[in-house]
């Protein structure tokens, strides 16, 4: 994306929140059409899109969540590692289910369940999160193992 428009996301974002009034974690999803950016959702929660937080940054989404919550100083949300993050859908569990060893051998891959008891094509099951010092080897290997399971 270029730096015109992930300024311009940042400041439709601010000023969401700065309308709003809101405290906490606030997720502001975007389409990309052309040189414009259009508003897609507003989640004013943890969303799907900041879970790679939770392997990658120094505080995940969900503890800043916590501590905007009850007036706690936020945590530095520095990034740590480049990562690629891969949601798992529900159509993975057909014809035998996912390839967790497969998923399980690089050793820089993280994996998360979400603990739904079923499993229905497009219902988001899990994640994954591939941390890596070269963001391309990272993406390149999310989506081998995105292919694999």
């Amino acid at each position: 994306m270029s730096e015109q428009l992930d300024e311009q996301a940042r400041t439709i974002a601010r000023e969401v929140a700065h309308q709003l009034g809101y405290v906490g974690i606030l997720a502001v999803e975007f389409f990309v059409a052309g040189d414009r950016l259009l508003v897609n959702e507003i989640a004013p929660r943890p969303h799907n899109s900041g879970h790679f937080t939770l392997d990658a940054c120094v505080t995940d989404q969900f503890e800043q969540q916590v501590r905007a919550l009850v007036g706690l100083p936020l945590g530095d949300s520095r990034l740590l590692s480049p990562v690629a993050m891969v949601n798992i859908l529900g159509d993975r569990w057909h014809n035998g289910g996912p390839h967790w060893a497969t998923l399980l051998a690089p050793p820089n891959i993280k994996l998360h369940l979400y603990g739904k008891e079923a499993a229905r094509p497009g219902r988001k099951m899990g994640h994954f999160n591939v941390l890596d010092a070269d963001p391309a080897a990272a993406l390149a290997l999310a989506e081998q193992m995105r292919d694999a399971l």
